[in-house]
């Protein structure tokens, strides 16, 4: 779909004492959204441009305004994406767009998305979420799962003979809070302790984060593996 602001600085729409260069100024006004803006997309739009950097993703189940303007601004979104050397993905099925660091093997490329370290139980919870998440798509149903759930999954990698239980039930928390921060879980409405696993945990380079490799852990090393490459 294409989108353009450029119509009213044509000449044809033009004023018979308005040069080029003072329309676009006051398409430039009209756009203003703070004093001094020279920006020229319309506020909307900036902001689905904003949510795709910070990510992961523009929800369209979630956010809707946002994901019709995406839809209807398309082609400028890829245009000003494309100025700073990202791409923009949409899966119109799961209705989830985000963002992907654009790979040219002729020129060297600045990158500008950041990769999130990820703790050997981090890793575990992303990819039990993304197990989820795959079944669920498969069965047709939404991807919900409740804390108790991944507690249980994430207890089976404690260590035979750990005698420092506190600590590893801070380490089960602290994965699944990260999980939420990446904003791979959203909580349903009326029920604290149960969340749905975000479509954006399906694709490769989710989170864009880097799983977490080494350490001496209970699971054995081809399970490790796994984990590192989801």
């Amino acid at each position: 779909m294409n989108y353009s602001t450029n119509d009213s600085c044509s000449s044809e729409a033009l004023r018979p004492d308005e040069t080029t260069e003072q329309a676009q100024s006051n398409v430039a006004a009209d756009a203003a959204a703070f004093p001094g803006d020279r920006g020229m997309l319309p506020l909307e739009t900036r902001r689905v441009i904003v949510q795709l950097m910070l990510g992961p993703a523009v929800d369209g189940r979630r956010q809707a305004n946002l994901w019709a303007t995406l839809l209807r601004d398309e082609t400028a979104i890829r245009e000003r994406l494309h100025e700073l050397f990202l791409e923009l993905v949409i899966d119109p099925d799961q209705k989830v767009a985000f963002t992907r660091q654009v790979v040219a093997d002729d020129i060297e490329i600045p990158i500008l998305l950041r990769r999130a370290n990820l703790t050997f139980m981090e890793s575990v919870a992303i990819l039990f979420l993304r197990q989820r998440l795959i079944q669920a798509n498969t069965d047709g149903d939404r991807a919900v799962v409740s804390w108790l759930e991944m507690i249980e999954h994430l207890s089976v990698y404690e260590r035979t003979g750990n005698v420092d239980h506190a600590r590893f039930d801070k380490q089960c928390q602290s994965a699944i809070e990260k999980a939420k921060k990446l904003n791979f879980l959203q909580k349903l409405r009326g029920a604290d302790d149960r969340f749905e696993v975000s479509p954006t945990l399906k694709r490769p380079d989710s989170g864009r984060a880097r799983c977490w490799r080494g350490g001496n852990h209970h699971a054995s090393e081809g399970r490790s593996k796994a984990i590192c490459h989801p």
